[in-house]
C-alpha cells in the first residue's frame, strides 16, 4: 500500500504519524505509568479532535512498562475516537503478557472503569490510610536525612552554598513579610490588652496589662504567629516552585548535570528561613506591645514611660531567647516542610497547589505540635 506521511511529531513518550488517508499511526514508548499517562492522554485527545481520523492505530512494541493508567489510556482514547466515528487498533507484536491482561477486556467497554472506586470496607479504607501514612513517613525521614548530608556537606565546602539564591531567599521570606507580619502582631497585641483590660482595671490593675502582653507574645504568640504566616507565605511558595521544577523536570536536569538537588534548592531556603525568622520574631513582639501601649494610653490613663517600664521590667533575657529558640526550630520545620512538599509533587498543575496547600496544612500542624514540647520542656526548666 502506498501512503504517504504527512506529518510526525516525535516526543518523550510517543510518535504521532499522519497519513495522507485519515489514518493515525501513534507509537508508544517507554512507560506508561502514572507520572506520563496525564500528558500523553492529553496531547493525543487534542491531536485526534484536530485531525478526526477514520482509523487510529496505536502500537506498544516499545513500550517497557504498562499499568492500569496504561490502560485508562487506551480506554479514553478509545472512547474520543468513537466520538469522532473513527476506529481504534491496537498492535502488539510481542504480545507481552502484561499488555495483554491489561487489554484483555478493551472491546468490552462496559467492563473498563476509568477510576477504580475508593473501596467501602472500612478496615480496607484504613489499610489503605495506614500503608499511605507509613510510606509517607518514609519519604520524610529519607529526606531529612538527605537535608542533614547535605549541610554536612556545605560545611565542609562552604563554597558550595549558593549565596545569591540564600540572600533572594532571606529578602522574599523576611524583608517581603515585615509588612504582614507587623500588622497582624500589632492587632492581636492591641486586642490582647483591651481584653484582658476589661478585667484587671476592676481591680485597678491596669498596669500588669502591659505584663500580660509582653510576655504572652514574647514567650508564645510572637513565635507562633510569625511562624503561621512564613507558612503561609514561604512554606507555600517553596513547595510551589519546587513542585513545578520537579514536574517540569528541572530537578531531573539537575541531577543529571552532578547538582545534589537538595544541596541546590532545599538548603539555601532553609539557610535562609532559619535567619530570617527569628528577627521577624523580634519585629512580631515589638509591635505586639506597641500594639498594647496604644489601648493602655487610651483606655488605661497609662503613660509611655509607666507601660514601657513594666514591659522591661516584666521580661528578662530568658523568655526572650526562649521566644527565639522556639522560632529557629519553627522555621526548619517550615522551610523543610516546604521543600519536601515540592520534591514530592507528582503530576500536572493541580499538584503543585496541592503540595502548597500540603505544606501549609503540615508545618503548621508541626508548628503547634512542637510548641506544646517546648511547653512541657519548659515545665522542668523553669
Amino acid at each position: 500500500m502506498n501512503m504517504r506521511e504527512k506529518e510526525r511529531t516525535v516526543l518523550q513518550r510517543y510518535t504521532i504519524t499522519e497519513l495522507d488517508n485519515g489514518h493515525l499511526y501513534i507509537h508508544l514508548n517507554g512507560r506508561i505509568d502514572i507520572e506520563s499517562a496525564s500528558n500523553i492522554l492529553n496531547t493525543l485527545e487534542t491531536k485526534i479532535l484536530s485531525t478526526s481520523p477514520k482509523i487510529v492505530t496505536i502500537n506498544l512494541d516499545n513500550v517497557s512498562y504498562f499499568d492500569e493508567y496504561g490502560a485508562l489510556v487506551l480506554s479514553e482514547l478509545r472512547k474520543i475516537v468513537a466520538d469522532q466515528k473513527g476506529t481504534l487498533n491496537i498492535s502488539d507484536k510481542k504480545n507481552r503478557s502484561k499488555i495483554k491482561a491489561s487489554v484483555a477486556n478493551f472491546d468490552t467497554p462496559e467492563k473498563t472503569t476509568g477510576i477504580r472506586k475508593s473501596p467501602v470496607n472500612f478496615f480496607v479504607r484504613v489499610g489503605d490510610a495506614s500503608l499511605s501514612r507509613m510510606d509517607n513517613m518514609k519519604y520524610f525521614t529519607s529526606f531529612l536525612g538527605s537535608v542533614i548530608l547535605s549541610f554536612i556537606d556545605v560545611l565542609k565546602h562552604p563554597k558550595s552554598i549558593r549565596l545569591n539564591d540564600t540572600i533572594t531567599c532571606m529578602e522574599k521570606t523576611g524583608v517581603n513579610a515585615i509588612p504582614i507580619v507587623a500588622l497582624i502582631s500589632f492587632l492581636l497585641g492591641l486586642v490582647m490588652a483591651f481584653m484582658s483590660s476589661l478585667q484587671l482595671k476592676q481591680f485597678g490593675a491596669n498596669i500588669y496589662v502591659a505584663s500580660l502582653v509582653s510576655i504572652a507574645m514574647v514567650s508564645e504568640l510572637g513565635p507562633i504567629m510569625t511562624a503561621i504566616v512564613v507558612a503561609g507565605r514561604s512554606g507555600s511558595a517553596f513547595a510551589a516552585e519546587i513542585g513545578t521544577m520537579k514536574i517540569s523536570e528541572e530537578v531531573d536536569a539537575l541531577f543529571i548535570m552532578g547538582f545534589n538537588p537538595t544541596t541546590f534548592l532545599a538548603v539555601p531556603r532553609i539557610i535562609a528561613s532559619m535567619i530570617v525568622v527569628p528577627i521577624l520574631t523580634l519585629f512580631s513582639d515589638l509591635f505586639a506591645i506597641a500594639g498594647g501601649l496604644v489601648i493602655g494610653i487610651l483606655t488605661l490613663d497609662l503613660t509611655f514611660n509607666s507601660y514601657i517600664a513594666q514591659t522591661l521590667k516584666t521580661l528578662s533575657l530568658f523568655e526572650v531567647m526562649w521566644g527565639l529558640s522556639k522560632s529557629v526550630v519553627f522555621a526548619l520545620i517550615i522551610a523543610w516542610i516546604g521543600c519536601l512538599r515540592g520534591f514530592q509533587t507528582r503530576g500536572g498543575a493541580d499538584a503543585v497547589g496541592n503540595s502548597a496547600t500540603s505544606a501549609v496544612v503540615t508545618s503548621i500542624f508541626l508548628i503547634i505540635l512542637f510548641d506544646s514540647f517546648f511547653a512541657v520542656a519548659r515545665s522542668y526548666l523553669w
